[in-house]
């Protein structure tokens, strides 16, 4: 009698620790601070309650496994809130469910499909676990009550009270804690409201779309001033501010860049750069790509997925109807990508699969840029050739930053085979992840590699008529940027021919590849009308 005595006295001291602490968690997870546990949260408050008022046993049952997963639902939104905020600067939207499965994808190029699989089924477990434990304690500490009802009420409702007198007086243990809490509820709330502002942003994508102006500029207006060039537009992943600008590792990327500079000048070109703000950070280079080409601030998965099926007039769209072949080169896509076609309207579609690529993969990048440029060049550049506009999307930057891949001769290039050594004599994603020193210096190394694939591709080229604006499309992750880093993000015009930058001497924009602190800043969605407007028949 004594024994069990004990440990139903046990049992219940664990239910109501249960019960305070769980609940608090999403604070937790917010604030990283314990202090935030020694609180009073209102969601197991109102379980109670709830169940006291409940004669049924199988309906108290139902009740407390919905109070379970509920509060359990916003330890979730809690835990995605605080990973998308490390790793892309921005707060988890309920809309964005499609970015958690990219998430996903990452974490397997970063440790291993075998220990990321792991990892979800621990991630499963603990949800399960968790609802139960919750349930568990709320019936407990109902039973409890209603074996001493007189006693038992009396106690429900003094914490009841002393709750809402705190809420009332605003009492906090830390600043901006008060002790009356209703962590869960407000982890819902705010992931709510997040879903509905995005949608409230979607809805008003159909009025930019309908009154887009440059949709409606005649064909003969359009890009008069880059007739006959080749003009390729190559975002370079992850090369944000950081990468040149005020970092350890930045000094690499300017060496980098300043002996590009030096040989291009020797070839013949001339160079401008500027600032861009990526409407993303961190990741999801594609709202940078729709948000460059439409002139539309896609910041959003809802926002892009309603942008790409719209009729939104993009340069891609103005090349094509002016008379250039456009082409996309993805060399990350494994699979079919309809809305290249069907909001894009490239004519000609490059992939990991159709590229004869037959060489290793390097982490997320399955193919290495110096590969990618090779084979666009020889594919499309070669004379005669009508003029091509391309957006090319380059990933041997592109996280994990391990293994990386190492400049070839180009005539060595051939089908990508010569790279099959490479993987196994660099570093693995899995050592270099395990100290984030190691992840910036990788980074670092990963923006050298990929500027110098294009200073390849460039040197090599011998077409006066030949215009590429390389830009970054996002900061890198978190891990790298630090907390509170922003989104800028360099853009550069190379060329030969003086009458390109005569067309944009009116942007302000600073000489050389690398630029510099007071150049000019746009948000990204400016590039497509200033671009259009550089370009026209008005000019």
């Amino acid at each position: 009698m004594i024994r069990a005595r004990w440990w139903g006295r046990v049992t219940l001291v664990v239910a109501i620790v249960l019960l305070v602490v769980i609940p608090l968690v999403p604070d937790l997870i917010a604030r990283g601070s314990p202090f935030g546990l020694a609180r009073l949260p209102i969601e197991s408050i109102v379980a109670v309650l709830v169940l006291a008022m409940i004669p049924w046993r199988a309906a108290r049952i139902v009740v407390a496994l919905l109070f379970g997963l509920v509060t359990t639902a916003g330890l979730l939104f809690a835990a995605l809130d605080a990973a998308f905020e490390f790793a892309l600067d921005i707060h988890f939207d309920p809309t964005d469910w499609p970015e958690v499965n990219d998430g996903y994808g990452v974490v397997q190029d970063s440790i291993g499909s075998t220990e990321a699989v792991l990892v979800l089924i621990v991630v499963a477990l603990v949800a399960v676990i968790t609802v139960v434990a919750l349930a568990w304690a709320v019936l407990r500490v109902d039973g409890a009550i209603r074996r001493r009802r007189r006693n038992g009420a009396v106690s429900v409702v003094a914490v009841t009270a002393v709750w809402v007198v705190l809420a009332l007086t605003g009492a906090q243990l830390v600043a901006g804690a008060p002790f009356a809490a209703s962590a869960t509820v407000g982890a819902i709330g705010s992931a709510v409201a997040r879903g509905q502002t995005s949608l409230a942003a979607e809805a008003g994508l159909a009025s930019q779309v309908k009154d887009d102006p440059y949709s409606k500029l005649p064909t003969s207006d359009l890009l008069t001033s880059l007739r006959g060039k080749d003009v390729i537009l190559a975002f370079v992943e992850s090369y944000g501010q950081l990468a040149v600008q005020g970092t350890d590792f930045s000094g690499g990327v300017d060496s980098v860049l300043t002996q590009g500079q030096s040989e291009l000048t020797a070839a013949g070109y001339t160079s401008q750069s500027a600032w861009l703000n990526s409407p993303t950070f961190g990741g999801l280079s594609w709202l940078a790509h729709s948000t460059l080409e439409s002139g539309v601030w896609a910041n959003t998965a809802p926002i892009y997925s309603s942008l790409i099926r719209s009729g939104r007039f993009t340069l891609s769209d103005a090349f094509r109807d002016a008379g250039w072949h456009t082409v996309s080169d993805v060399p990350s896509d494994t699979k079919p990508w309809p809305f290249g076609s069907s909001f894009y309207h490239f004519q000609t579609l490059y992939t990991a699969n159709n590229v004869g690529y037959q060489g290793p993969a390097f982490g997320y990048a399955r193919i290495p840029d110096q590969y990618t440029w090779q084979y666009f060049a020889s594919h499309e550049l070669a004379e005669p050739h009508q003029p091509v506009m391309a957006e090319i999307d380059l990933v041997s930057s592109h996280t994990p930053w391990a293994p990386l891949p190492k400049m070839v001769p180009a005539a060595s290039v051939g089908d990508g085979s010569v790279y099959d050594p490479q993987p196994a004599e660099g570093d693995s994603a899995a050592s270099v992840w395990k100290d984030p020193k190691l992840v910036q210096q990788a980074y670092g190394q990963s923006v050298q590699y990929s500027l110098n694939a294009m200073f390849s591709f460039l040197k090599t080229s011998n077409d006066p008529n030949l215009v590429v604006i390389e830009l970054g499309d996002h900061q890198p992750a978190t891990i790298v940027s630090g907390k509170g880093a922003d989104h800028e993000v360099p853009i550069s015009i190379i060329s030969k021919d003086p009458t390109v930058f005569q067309s944009i001497s009116g942007w302000h924009w600073v000489n050389g590849l690398t630029p510099t602190a007071d150049a000019p800043e746009w948000p990204m969605d400016a590039f497509r009308n200033r671009f259009l407007d550089a370009f026209d028949a008005k000019q």
